[in-house]
């Protein structure tokens, strides 16, 4: 009698399950996770994936087969083409927006009409993936980007949080390689590989219940309800606009403390490797800066208010400090939240964040399509000159780009 009554138990409950997973099916949920680790990089996304990614805005992704957010690229470039790598975290990946809608799909078209390249076939490669920083990215270099031959290496490079990524201390994260001063030598620390969470993640039954969790809806429903849980922490613990997670307050300072400091020293020596290897290579280089939401606010007061209750002076600062190592360094930097912000106060319009959380989060589709088209101009006016100056690229396209609005 216990056992029939086991059964039936065991019966119902199953049932449940299986009712319960065909009705997530069928009201369209997702939570997949499009990650896997990595020996070299710590984390890659999965080649060949195809899943709703369900974060700031619901976007169906699809995974190319060497792993990047991306159409299907030759190794060998085709002849007669102009080709652009870029490198960077989730701005660059964006898996918030359709991919036509990505600020570097936006910048090939655009680059297309160069008069520069009339003759040539323009090709822009993103290498973008979430959280990394530019240790990663420079590893992301050496390792996948130069099989392509790249006519010019585009860093994306987000101040507020690439710089904390960049040291140990301030990153706190154990999957990830980082690159620390020996001396005067910046040198690569893959620490990580002996970690306990890696050896975890590399482990078969972690994998085997990633395969299952981008198989299974219910999992997915359990790793959101999680990653929403964490992510009200972080809004706790951060300061931030509006509680933006990710922003670190610290960036737009001058350093004070140590840590800071030498975060500022690594990332800074991290730049002036990337920049000798890109010569080395025949490529030419490229920084981008790009904006947080509160930099490019719509509402002046707005800014004000986060200014005063952060004990910020200047939300530039980090830009403009990056700028002026391209100066001295000789690597051309084009710094866009300025940029933003005139454009976004101008028109007063949001090109961070979606419904119901607006000005916060990635650039939206009209943030994209805005920073796409000026790195565009930048690129066509830097061809045009036949070589790649000194110092920043200049904004004298930027009158053209507002009155387009």
């Amino acid at each position: 009698m216990r056992r029939a009554k086991l059964l039936v138990f065991f019966v119902a409950l199953l049932g449940g399950i299986l009712a319960f997973e065909i009705a997530l099916r069928v009201s369209g949920f997702s939570y997949a996770t499009f990650f896997v680790a990595d020996r070299e990089l710590g984390w890659v996304l999965k080649p060949r994936l195809e899943a709703w990614s369900e974060g700031e805005a619901r976007v169906f992704v699809r995974i190319n087969s060497e792993g990047f957010r991306d159409r299907e690229h030759s190794k060998m470039k085709p002849p007669r083409t102009w080709r652009v790598a870029v490198l960077g975290d989730s701005y660059v990946e964006a898996m918030h927006v359709p991919m036509q809608d990505s600020f570097w799909a936006v910048m090939e078209r655009e680059v297309q009409q160069c008069e520069a390249l009339r003759d040539s076939s323009v090709e822009v490669l993103s290498f973008g993936v979430s959280g990394y920083g530019t240790a990663q990215e420079l590893l992301m270099l050496r390792d996948r980007v130069w099989a392509y031959s790249p006519d010019v290496v585009l860093l994306a490079f987000l101040p507020s949080n690439d710089i904390s990524d960049n040291y140990r201390a301030l990153g706190q994260d154990s999957a990830r390689p980082y690159f620390v001063y020996h001396g005067d030598q910046l040198v690569e620390d893959a620490a990580f590989r002996d970690s306990a969470s890696y050896q975890v993640r590399q482990s078969w039954p972690f994998r085997l219940y990633y395969k299952a969790l981008n198989h299974s809806r219910i999992l997915q429903v359990v790793r959101k309800a999680r990653a929403t849980a964490e992510k009200r922490r972080q809004r706790i613990r951060l300061q931030g606009a509006a509680g933006e997670v990710g922003l670190a307050v610290q960036a737009f300072r001058e350093p004070s403390d140590r840590a800071w400091q030498e975060a500022w020293r690594v990332t800074e020596g991290l730049l002036l490797m990337m920049r000798d290897e890109v010569r080395q290579r025949g490529a030419n280089f490229l920084v981008v800066t790009l904006s947080q939401g509160i930099q490019v606010h719509p509402d002046a007061a707005v800014r004000a208010e986060y200014m005063t209750r952060a004990g910020v002076h200047n939300l530039f600062y980090p830009d403009h400090r990056v700028a002026g190592l391209g100066e001295r360094a000789g690597f051309s930097v084009v710094t866009l939240a300025p940029l933003l912000q005139a454009y976004a106060e101008q028109h007063q319009v949001f090109l961070h964040g979606f419904p119901p959380r607006p000005g916060s989060g990635h650039w939206n589709i009209e943030g994209n399509r805005l920073a796409g088209q000026i790195i565009a101009r930048e690129l066509c006016g830097w061809l045009a000159r036949k070589s790649a100056p000194a110092g920043n690229l200049h904004s004298s396209v930027w009158n053209a780009v507002v009155r387009e609005r």
